[in-house]
Protein backbone atom coordinates (compact mmCIF):
# COMPACT_ATOMS: atom_id res chain seq x y z
CA UNK A 1 0.00 0.00 0.00
CA UNK A 2 1.26 3.78 -0.54
CA UNK A 3 3.08 4.92 2.24
CA UNK A 4 0.57 7.19 4.05
CA UNK A 5 -0.40 8.23 6.96
CA UNK A 6 -4.50 7.38 6.16
CA UNK A 7 -2.87 3.88 5.36
CA UNK A 8 -1.98 2.87 8.20
CA UNK A 9 -5.45 4.38 9.62
CA UNK A 10 -7.55 2.12 6.81
CA UNK A 11 -5.43 -0.63 7.39
CA UNK A 12 -5.90 -0.95 10.98
CA UNK A 13 -10.04 -0.12 9.95
CA UNK A 14 -10.38 -3.05 7.88
CA UNK A 15 -7.51 -5.34 8.80
CA UNK A 16 -9.98 -8.05 9.51
CA UNK A 17 -11.25 -7.91 5.48
CA UNK A 18 -8.11 -6.67 4.21
CA UNK A 19 -5.73 -9.51 4.84
CA UNK A 20 -8.65 -12.10 3.32
CA UNK A 21 -10.21 -9.23 0.32
CA UNK A 22 -7.67 -8.09 -1.11
CA UNK A 23 -6.25 -11.66 -2.01
CA UNK A 24 -9.37 -12.20 -3.84
CA UNK A 25 -9.87 -9.35 -6.14
CA UNK A 26 -7.60 -7.19 -5.54
CA UNK A 27 -5.48 -5.80 -8.89
CA UNK A 28 -1.63 -5.67 -8.64
CA UNK A 29 -0.44 -3.02 -10.69
CA UNK A 30 1.30 -5.17 -13.31
CA UNK A 31 -2.29 -6.95 -14.26
CA UNK A 32 -2.60 -6.80 -17.78
CA UNK A 33 -5.81 -5.16 -19.22
CA UNK A 34 -7.72 -5.87 -22.48
CA UNK A 35 -8.84 -2.26 -24.20
CA UNK A 36 -12.30 -2.65 -25.74
CA UNK A 37 -12.82 -2.02 -29.21
CA UNK A 38 -16.21 -0.69 -29.27
CA UNK A 39 -15.91 3.23 -30.05
CA UNK A 40 -19.58 3.94 -27.63
CA UNK A 41 -17.71 2.36 -24.59
CA UNK A 42 -14.27 3.72 -24.81
CA UNK A 43 -15.83 6.95 -24.71
CA UNK A 44 -17.78 6.40 -21.98
CA UNK A 45 -14.98 4.70 -20.13
CA UNK A 46 -13.14 8.38 -20.74
CA UNK A 47 -16.03 10.72 -19.20
CA UNK A 48 -15.90 8.20 -16.29
CA UNK A 49 -12.41 8.59 -15.68
CA UNK A 50 -13.01 12.50 -15.79
CA UNK A 51 -15.91 12.02 -12.67
CA UNK A 52 -13.01 11.03 -10.15
CA UNK A 53 -15.54 10.52 -7.04
CA UNK A 54 -18.04 8.03 -5.92
CA UNK A 55 -20.03 6.23 -3.60
CA UNK A 56 -20.49 2.03 -3.12
CA UNK A 57 -22.92 0.93 -0.24
CA UNK A 58 -22.82 -2.41 0.90
CA UNK A 59 -26.06 -3.26 2.24
CA UNK A 60 -28.48 -6.36 3.23
CA UNK A 61 -30.10 -8.32 6.37
CA UNK A 62 -26.43 -8.98 7.38
CA UNK A 63 -26.29 -5.20 8.81
CA UNK A 64 -29.05 -6.57 11.30
CA UNK A 65 -26.06 -8.12 13.21
CA UNK A 66 -23.17 -5.58 12.46
CA UNK A 67 -21.42 -8.61 10.97
CA UNK A 68 -19.22 -8.58 7.43
CA UNK A 69 -21.29 -9.30 4.59
CA UNK A 70 -22.20 -12.90 2.81
CA UNK A 71 -19.09 -14.43 4.08
CA UNK A 72 -19.89 -16.11 7.45
CA UNK A 73 -22.31 -18.52 5.47
CA UNK A 74 -19.17 -19.57 3.73
CA UNK A 75 -17.62 -23.05 4.73
CA UNK A 76 -13.94 -21.77 4.65
CA UNK A 77 -12.27 -20.82 7.79
CA UNK A 78 -11.21 -17.33 8.41
CA UNK A 79 -11.15 -15.75 11.88
CA UNK A 80 -12.42 -12.01 10.29
CA UNK A 81 -15.59 -13.47 9.45
CA UNK A 82 -16.15 -15.97 12.62
CA UNK A 83 -19.45 -17.28 13.43
CA UNK A 84 -20.91 -15.78 16.77
CA UNK A 85 -23.99 -14.37 15.95
CA UNK A 86 -27.96 -16.40 15.94
CA UNK A 87 -28.92 -19.36 18.23
CA UNK A 88 -26.16 -21.64 18.06
CA UNK A 89 -23.22 -19.95 15.78
CA UNK A 90 -21.42 -23.42 16.47
CA UNK A 91 -23.59 -25.34 14.45
CA UNK A 92 -23.62 -24.13 10.83
CA UNK A 93 -26.64 -25.63 9.48
CA UNK A 94 -28.47 -23.54 12.89
CA UNK A 95 -26.65 -20.51 11.65
CA UNK A 96 -27.57 -20.56 7.95
CA UNK A 97 -30.98 -21.08 8.85
CA UNK A 98 -30.93 -18.05 11.17
CA UNK A 99 -28.68 -15.84 8.81
CA UNK A 100 -31.42 -16.71 5.98
CA UNK A 101 -34.16 -15.95 8.56
CA UNK A 102 -32.94 -12.47 8.87
CA UNK A 103 -35.29 -11.66 6.01
CA UNK A 104 -38.12 -11.95 8.40
CA UNK A 105 -36.46 -9.21 10.58
CA UNK A 106 -35.69 -6.55 8.08
CA UNK A 107 -37.44 -3.41 8.33
CA UNK A 108 -35.19 0.01 7.69
CA UNK A 109 -38.15 2.20 8.01
CA UNK A 110 -36.14 5.20 8.12
CA UNK A 111 -34.88 4.49 5.08
CA UNK A 112 -34.65 7.73 2.67
CA UNK A 113 -32.01 7.54 -0.20
CA UNK A 114 -33.06 11.14 -1.33
CA UNK A 115 -31.43 12.47 2.01
CA UNK A 116 -27.97 10.21 0.76
CA UNK A 117 -27.99 11.42 -2.47
CA UNK A 118 -27.64 15.45 -1.69
CA UNK A 119 -25.43 14.58 1.00
CA UNK A 120 -23.36 12.57 -1.51
CA UNK A 121 -23.37 14.96 -4.35
CA UNK A 122 -23.00 17.95 -1.41
CA UNK A 123 -19.50 16.32 -1.11
CA UNK A 124 -18.78 16.48 -4.76
CA UNK A 125 -19.84 12.28 -5.83
CA UNK A 126 -20.61 12.01 -9.05
CA UNK A 127 -21.55 8.61 -9.13
CA UNK A 128 -22.99 5.56 -7.10
CA UNK A 129 -22.81 2.26 -6.87
CA UNK A 130 -25.20 0.08 -4.67
CA UNK A 131 -25.46 -3.46 -4.04
CA UNK A 132 -28.02 -5.57 -5.37
CA UNK A 133 -27.20 -9.17 -4.50
CA UNK A 134 -24.23 -9.82 -2.58
CA UNK A 135 -22.88 -13.38 -2.23
CA UNK A 136 -25.80 -14.71 0.00
CA UNK A 137 -28.35 -13.83 -2.72
CA UNK A 138 -30.63 -11.65 -0.84
CA UNK A 139 -31.92 -9.78 -3.40
CA UNK A 140 -32.21 -5.74 -2.80
CA UNK A 141 -34.94 -4.95 -5.70
CA UNK A 142 -37.71 -7.12 -6.78
CA UNK A 143 -36.65 -10.13 -8.77
CA UNK A 144 -39.07 -12.41 -9.77
CA UNK A 145 -37.13 -15.61 -9.80
CA UNK A 146 -36.69 -15.88 -6.18
CA UNK A 147 -38.47 -14.94 -3.10
CA UNK A 148 -35.30 -14.33 -0.95
CA UNK A 149 -35.76 -10.34 -1.83
CA UNK A 150 -36.90 -7.45 0.14
CA UNK A 151 -40.07 -7.10 -1.34
CA UNK A 152 -40.99 -10.92 -0.66
CA UNK A 153 -43.97 -10.81 1.75
CA UNK A 154 -42.24 -13.14 4.84
CA UNK A 155 -40.24 -9.64 5.02
CA UNK A 156 -41.63 -6.32 6.94
CA UNK A 157 -40.55 -3.89 4.67
CA UNK A 158 -42.16 -5.44 2.16
CA UNK A 159 -45.43 -3.38 2.75
CA UNK A 160 -43.75 -0.06 2.62
CA UNK A 161 -44.08 1.54 -0.74
CA UNK A 162 -40.40 1.99 -1.23
CA UNK A 163 -39.89 -1.53 -0.57
CA UNK A 164 -37.88 -2.13 -4.33
CA UNK A 165 -34.83 -0.38 -2.67
CA UNK A 166 -32.94 -0.28 -5.34
CA UNK A 167 -35.33 1.55 -7.53
CA UNK A 168 -35.81 3.72 -5.01
CA UNK A 169 -31.92 4.39 -4.45
CA UNK A 170 -31.11 4.60 -8.35
CA UNK A 171 -33.93 7.03 -8.69
CA UNK A 172 -32.60 9.13 -6.23
CA UNK A 173 -29.15 9.75 -7.31
CA UNK A 174 -30.20 10.10 -11.11
CA UNK A 175 -32.31 12.55 -9.89
CA UNK A 176 -28.86 14.50 -8.50
CA UNK A 177 -27.35 14.33 -11.87
CA UNK A 178 -25.63 11.04 -10.54
CA UNK A 179 -24.40 7.86 -12.75
CA UNK A 180 -25.89 5.11 -11.09
CA UNK A 181 -24.41 1.38 -11.05
CA UNK A 182 -25.80 -1.90 -9.70
CA UNK A 183 -23.58 -4.52 -7.48
CA UNK A 184 -24.23 -7.78 -8.58
CA UNK A 185 -22.53 -11.07 -7.14
CA UNK A 186 -22.50 -13.80 -9.85
CA UNK A 187 -22.01 -16.45 -7.15
CA UNK A 188 -25.68 -16.70 -5.41
CA UNK A 189 -24.89 -18.98 -2.02
CA UNK A 190 -28.77 -19.39 -1.73
CA UNK A 191 -29.98 -20.17 -5.58
CA UNK A 192 -30.58 -24.03 -5.49
CA UNK A 193 -29.12 -23.77 -8.89
CA UNK A 194 -25.41 -22.70 -7.64
CA UNK A 195 -25.80 -24.71 -3.55
CA UNK A 196 -27.75 -27.70 -4.52
CA UNK A 197 -29.21 -28.89 -1.42
CA UNK A 198 -28.45 -32.31 -2.77
CA UNK A 199 -25.02 -31.76 -1.63
CA UNK A 200 -23.28 -29.98 1.01
CA UNK A 201 -21.19 -26.78 0.42
CA UNK A 202 -17.89 -26.98 0.08
CA UNK A 203 -16.50 -23.43 -0.42
CA UNK A 204 -17.03 -20.52 -2.26
CA UNK A 205 -17.95 -22.16 -5.36
CA UNK A 206 -20.53 -23.81 -6.82
CA UNK A 207 -20.94 -27.25 -4.81
CA UNK A 208 -21.66 -29.75 -7.83
CA UNK A 209 -19.78 -30.17 -11.17
CA UNK A 210 -21.18 -27.93 -13.17
CA UNK A 211 -19.53 -30.03 -16.83
CA UNK A 212 -20.89 -33.08 -15.50
CA UNK A 213 -24.12 -31.53 -14.24
CA UNK A 214 -24.92 -29.28 -17.15
CA UNK A 215 -28.55 -29.39 -17.11
CA UNK A 216 -28.53 -27.72 -13.42
CA UNK A 217 -25.40 -25.45 -14.33
CA UNK A 218 -27.76 -24.36 -17.10
CA UNK A 219 -30.49 -23.23 -14.80
CA UNK A 220 -28.19 -21.31 -13.09
CA UNK A 221 -26.66 -19.37 -15.83
CA UNK A 222 -30.48 -18.77 -17.05
CA UNK A 223 -31.41 -17.36 -13.54
CA UNK A 224 -27.97 -15.17 -13.35
CA UNK A 225 -28.87 -13.83 -16.68
CA UNK A 226 -32.39 -12.91 -16.12
CA UNK A 227 -31.83 -11.11 -13.06
CA UNK A 228 -29.17 -9.18 -14.39
CA UNK A 229 -31.75 -8.10 -17.15
CA UNK A 230 -34.01 -7.20 -14.55
CA UNK A 231 -31.98 -4.49 -13.84
CA UNK A 232 -31.03 -3.43 -16.95
CA UNK A 233 -34.87 -3.33 -18.14
CA UNK A 234 -36.70 -2.28 -15.19
CA UNK A 235 -34.34 0.26 -12.97
CA UNK A 236 -33.85 2.97 -15.76
CA UNK A 237 -31.23 4.22 -17.10
CA UNK A 238 -28.41 2.00 -15.82
CA UNK A 239 -24.53 3.20 -16.43
CA UNK A 240 -22.23 0.80 -14.74
CA UNK A 241 -22.84 -3.28 -14.17
CA UNK A 242 -20.39 -3.84 -11.26
CA UNK A 243 -20.05 -8.02 -10.93
CA UNK A 244 -18.36 -8.92 -8.07
CA UNK A 245 -16.88 -12.94 -7.08
CA UNK A 246 -14.58 -13.09 -9.50
CA UNK A 247 -14.37 -16.83 -9.03
CA UNK A 248 -17.36 -17.48 -11.70
CA UNK A 249 -15.31 -17.54 -14.58
CA UNK A 250 -14.04 -19.78 -17.58
CA UNK A 251 -11.32 -21.90 -16.79
CA UNK A 252 -9.56 -23.42 -18.81
CA UNK A 253 -8.79 -27.70 -18.32
CA UNK A 254 -5.08 -26.74 -17.75
CA UNK A 255 -5.85 -24.51 -15.00
CA UNK A 256 -7.89 -26.72 -13.24
CA UNK A 257 -5.43 -29.79 -13.89
CA UNK A 258 -2.30 -27.56 -12.37
CA UNK A 259 -4.81 -26.66 -9.41
CA UNK A 260 -5.14 -30.24 -8.73
CA UNK A 261 -1.63 -30.87 -9.04
CA UNK A 262 -0.56 -28.77 -6.39
CA UNK A 263 0.96 -26.59 -9.46
CA UNK A 264 -1.41 -23.30 -8.58
CA UNK A 265 -2.32 -23.71 -4.97
CA UNK A 266 0.35 -21.75 -3.75
CA UNK A 267 0.09 -18.52 -6.23
CA UNK A 268 -0.15 -15.42 -4.74
CA UNK A 269 -3.56 -15.70 -6.22
CA UNK A 270 -6.29 -15.89 -3.91
CA UNK A 271 -8.44 -17.37 -6.17
CA UNK A 272 -5.85 -20.06 -7.25
CA UNK A 273 -5.44 -21.01 -3.30
CA UNK A 274 -9.26 -22.33 -3.68
CA UNK A 275 -10.81 -25.34 -5.42
CA UNK A 276 -10.32 -24.39 -9.35
CA UNK A 277 -14.09 -24.73 -11.14
CA UNK A 278 -15.23 -23.72 -14.44
CA UNK A 279 -17.86 -21.80 -13.67
CA UNK A 280 -18.50 -20.07 -17.16
CA UNK A 281 -21.73 -18.06 -16.93
CA UNK A 282 -20.92 -16.99 -21.12
CA UNK A 283 -20.34 -13.44 -19.86
CA UNK A 284 -19.71 -12.37 -23.56
CA UNK A 285 -23.32 -12.84 -24.16
CA UNK A 286 -24.77 -11.51 -20.96
CA UNK A 287 -22.76 -8.10 -21.39
CA UNK A 288 -23.96 -8.08 -25.31
CA UNK A 289 -27.84 -8.60 -23.79
CA UNK A 290 -27.38 -6.10 -21.27
CA UNK A 291 -25.50 -3.77 -23.92
CA UNK A 292 -29.00 -3.81 -25.93
CA UNK A 293 -30.75 -2.29 -23.02
CA UNK A 294 -27.89 -0.30 -22.17
CA UNK A 295 -26.13 0.77 -24.75
CA UNK A 296 -23.58 2.99 -22.65
CA UNK A 297 -23.15 0.10 -20.18
CA UNK A 298 -19.78 0.30 -18.81
CA UNK A 299 -19.21 -3.82 -17.39
CA UNK A 300 -17.04 -4.49 -14.50
CA UNK A 301 -16.27 -8.15 -14.82
CA UNK A 302 -13.99 -7.66 -11.19
CA UNK A 303 -11.04 -9.88 -11.22
CA UNK A 304 -11.75 -11.68 -14.28
CA UNK A 305 -9.03 -10.86 -17.21
CA UNK A 306 -10.87 -9.93 -20.70
CA UNK A 307 -12.56 -7.64 -22.51
CA UNK A 308 -15.44 -7.83 -20.13
CA UNK A 309 -13.52 -5.41 -17.27
CA UNK A 310 -13.89 -2.42 -18.57
CA UNK A 311 -11.97 -0.71 -15.61
CA UNK A 312 -9.94 -2.48 -12.46
CA UNK A 313 -11.01 -2.39 -8.94
CA UNK A 314 -7.80 -2.36 -6.54
CA UNK A 315 -10.03 -2.68 -3.44
CA UNK A 316 -9.06 -1.50 -0.04
CA UNK A 317 -5.52 -0.10 -1.10
CA UNK A 318 -3.90 2.75 -3.63
CA UNK A 319 -1.36 1.75 -6.00
CA UNK A 320 1.45 2.77 -5.36
CA UNK A 321 2.25 4.55 -8.94
CA UNK A 322 -0.04 5.92 -11.76
CA UNK A 323 -1.33 3.00 -13.66
CA UNK A 324 -2.03 2.36 -17.54
CA UNK A 325 -5.44 1.07 -17.68
CA UNK A 326 -8.50 2.59 -16.16
CA UNK A 327 -8.70 1.99 -12.09
CA UNK A 328 -10.96 2.66 -9.33
CA UNK A 329 -9.87 1.97 -5.84
CA UNK A 330 -13.06 0.93 -3.36
CA UNK A 331 -12.27 2.70 0.28
CA UNK A 332 -14.19 1.44 3.64
CA UNK A 333 -14.55 5.01 4.40
CA UNK A 334 -15.15 3.65 8.11
CA UNK A 335 -15.55 0.37 9.77
CA UNK A 336 -16.13 -2.26 7.49
CA UNK A 337 -17.87 -3.00 4.01
CA UNK A 338 -21.18 -3.39 5.80
CA UNK A 339 -22.44 -1.75 8.53
CA UNK A 340 -20.53 -2.19 11.91
CA UNK A 341 -21.47 -0.56 14.82
CA UNK A 342 -19.99 2.58 16.22
CA UNK A 343 -18.04 2.92 13.38
CA UNK A 344 -15.09 4.98 13.32
CA UNK A 345 -14.92 7.18 10.22
CA UNK A 346 -11.21 8.37 8.33
CA UNK A 347 -11.17 12.41 9.33
CA UNK A 348 -11.66 14.42 6.81
CA UNK A 349 -7.73 14.86 6.21
CA UNK A 350 -7.18 11.26 5.66
CA UNK A 351 -10.25 11.27 3.29
CA UNK A 352 -9.14 14.41 1.16
CA UNK A 353 -5.58 13.52 1.02
CA UNK A 354 -6.88 9.96 0.19
CA UNK A 355 -8.97 11.35 -3.37
CA UNK A 356 -6.13 14.01 -4.37
CA UNK A 357 -3.32 10.75 -4.30
CA UNK A 358 -5.79 8.54 -6.31
CA UNK A 359 -6.59 11.17 -8.59
CA UNK A 360 -3.03 12.43 -9.34
CA UNK A 361 -2.37 8.43 -10.42
CA UNK A 362 -5.42 8.78 -13.01
CA UNK A 363 -7.38 6.92 -10.81
CA UNK A 364 -10.79 7.37 -9.40
CA UNK A 365 -12.43 6.69 -5.58
CA UNK A 366 -14.98 4.81 -4.86
CA UNK A 367 -15.94 5.23 -1.16
CA UNK A 368 -17.99 2.21 1.05
CA UNK A 369 -20.66 3.79 3.14
CA UNK A 370 -22.73 1.01 4.80
CA UNK A 371 -25.95 2.01 6.24
CA UNK A 372 -27.52 0.91 9.37
CA UNK A 373 -30.07 -1.79 9.83
CA UNK A 374 -33.30 1.06 10.17
CA UNK A 375 -31.77 2.36 6.70
CA UNK A 376 -29.71 5.75 7.88
CA UNK A 377 -26.31 6.43 8.21
CA UNK A 378 -23.98 7.22 10.75
CA UNK A 379 -23.11 10.51 11.79
CA UNK A 380 -19.70 10.10 10.97
CA UNK A 381 -20.55 9.19 7.31
CA UNK A 382 -22.16 12.80 7.00
CA UNK A 383 -19.39 14.37 8.86
CA UNK A 384 -16.72 12.89 6.47
CA UNK A 385 -18.78 13.96 3.56
CA UNK A 386 -19.12 17.81 4.78
CA UNK A 387 -15.43 17.93 4.84
CA UNK A 388 -15.36 16.22 1.22
CA UNK A 389 -17.62 19.25 0.02
CA UNK A 390 -16.33 22.19 2.06
CA UNK A 391 -12.75 21.18 0.25
CA UNK A 392 -14.15 20.50 -3.31
CA UNK A 393 -16.28 23.92 -3.61
CA UNK A 394 -13.65 25.65 -3.95
CA UNK A 395 -10.62 22.91 -5.48
CA UNK A 396 -12.75 20.86 -7.34
CA UNK A 397 -11.23 22.30 -10.71
CA UNK A 398 -8.16 20.62 -9.92
CA UNK A 399 -10.09 17.04 -9.78
CA UNK A 400 -12.77 16.77 -12.10
CA UNK A 401 -11.38 16.15 -16.08
CA UNK A 402 -7.92 16.39 -14.90
CA UNK A 403 -5.42 14.06 -16.26
CA UNK A 404 -1.89 13.24 -14.75
CA UNK A 405 0.72 14.96 -14.83
CA UNK A 406 4.45 13.44 -14.27
CA UNK A 407 5.66 12.97 -11.85
CA UNK A 408 2.18 12.60 -10.15
CA UNK A 409 4.24 13.56 -6.78
CA UNK A 410 7.28 14.34 -5.03
CA UNK A 411 7.58 14.51 -1.34
CA UNK A 412 4.08 16.15 0.11
CA UNK A 413 3.03 17.35 -2.96
CA UNK A 414 0.70 15.88 -5.31
CA UNK A 415 -0.06 17.29 -9.00
CA UNK A 416 -2.08 16.71 -12.06
CA UNK A 417 -3.17 19.19 -15.40
CA UNK A 418 -5.80 20.15 -17.46
CA UNK A 419 -6.25 19.69 -21.34
CA UNK A 420 -5.82 23.70 -21.56
CA UNK A 421 -2.23 23.11 -19.89
CA UNK A 422 -3.21 24.57 -16.91
CA UNK A 423 -1.11 22.88 -14.02
CA UNK A 424 -2.25 22.06 -10.28
CA UNK A 425 -0.06 21.55 -7.32
CA UNK A 426 -1.71 19.66 -4.17
CA UNK A 427 -0.02 20.95 -1.08
CA UNK A 428 -0.67 18.17 1.67
CA UNK A 429 -0.59 19.53 4.66
CA UNK A 430 1.02 17.55 7.92
CA UNK A 431 -1.12 16.35 10.92
CA UNK A 432 -2.17 19.39 13.12
CA UNK A 433 -0.87 21.82 10.38
CA UNK A 434 -3.93 24.74 9.41
CA UNK A 435 -1.24 27.33 8.15
CA UNK A 436 0.04 27.79 4.72
CA UNK A 437 4.36 27.67 4.64
CA UNK A 438 6.12 30.70 3.80
CA UNK A 439 6.89 29.17 0.27
CA UNK A 440 6.44 26.17 -1.54
CA UNK A 441 8.32 24.43 -3.58
CA UNK A 442 7.69 22.49 -6.75
CA UNK A 443 10.88 20.91 -8.11
CA UNK A 444 8.78 19.69 -11.39
CA UNK A 445 7.12 22.94 -12.46
CA UNK A 446 9.60 24.47 -15.45
CA UNK A 447 10.02 28.26 -13.75
CA UNK A 448 10.07 30.30 -16.89
CA UNK A 449 9.09 33.48 -17.04
CA UNK A 450 5.37 34.57 -17.53
CA UNK A 451 3.31 31.82 -15.59
CA UNK A 452 0.79 33.07 -13.62
CA UNK A 453 0.47 31.47 -10.46
CA UNK A 454 -2.22 31.47 -7.42
CA UNK A 455 -3.32 29.64 -4.58
CA UNK A 456 -7.25 28.06 -5.26
CA UNK A 457 -9.63 29.80 -3.74
CA UNK A 458 -7.93 33.22 -3.09
CA UNK A 459 -7.51 36.29 -5.92
CA UNK A 460 -4.39 37.02 -4.74
CA UNK A 461 -1.92 36.69 -7.29
CA UNK A 462 1.08 34.97 -6.29
CA UNK A 463 5.06 35.52 -6.78
CA UNK A 464 7.68 33.05 -7.31
CA UNK A 465 11.61 33.09 -8.24
CA UNK A 466 13.75 30.98 -9.85
CA UNK A 467 15.82 28.82 -7.64
CA UNK A 468 18.27 26.09 -9.57
CA UNK A 469 15.21 25.41 -12.18
CA UNK A 470 13.18 25.12 -9.75
CA UNK A 471 9.72 26.82 -8.61
CA UNK A 472 9.88 28.59 -5.45
CA UNK A 473 6.10 30.22 -4.58
CA UNK A 474 5.75 32.77 -2.41
CA UNK A 475 2.65 32.57 0.34
CA UNK A 476 2.20 36.11 1.77
CA UNK A 477 1.86 36.22 5.55
CA UNK A 478 -2.08 37.15 5.77
CA UNK A 479 -2.59 33.94 3.52
CA UNK A 480 -0.50 31.67 5.33
CA UNK A 481 -2.57 32.39 8.62
CA UNK A 482 -5.92 32.45 7.02
CA UNK A 483 -5.93 29.25 3.46
CA UNK A 484 -9.08 28.90 2.21
CA UNK A 485 -9.62 25.15 2.94
CA UNK A 486 -8.15 22.89 4.70
CA UNK A 487 -6.18 19.62 4.57
CA UNK A 488 -4.91 20.53 1.32
CA UNK A 489 -3.76 23.59 -0.76
CA UNK A 490 -3.66 24.01 -4.24
CA UNK A 491 -1.31 26.29 -6.20
CA UNK A 492 -2.08 26.83 -9.93
CA UNK A 493 -0.06 27.93 -12.47
CA UNK A 494 -0.85 29.11 -15.93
Amino acid sequence: MAKFTYSRYLFTLSVYVFLFVTQLSAQTETERYVDDTNPVIVARIKEWQNIKFGLLMHWGTYSQWGIVESWSICPEEYGWCERKMGSDPNNYLTYLKDYEALKTTFNPTKFDPTVWAKAAKNAGMRYVVFTTKHHDGFCMFDSKYTNYKITDSACPYSTNPKSNIAKEVFSAFRKEGMWTGAYFSKPDWHSPYYWDPKYPARDRNVNYEPEANKEQWEKYINYTHNQVMELMSDYGKMDILWLDGGWVCKTSKKEIDEWYAGELKSTSNGYLKNRIVNQDIRMDELVAKARVKQPNLIVVDRAVYGVNQNYLTPENRVPQKELPYPWESCIISGGGWSHTRDAKYMSGREGIQLLVDIVAKGGNLLLNIAPTPEGEWQQGAYDLLKEYGAWMDINKEAIYNSKTLAPYKEGNICMTQQADGTRYYFYMAKEGETTLPEQITIASCDPKKGLKVSLLGSKQKLTYTNSENTLVVHIPKALQDNPPCKYVWVIMVR
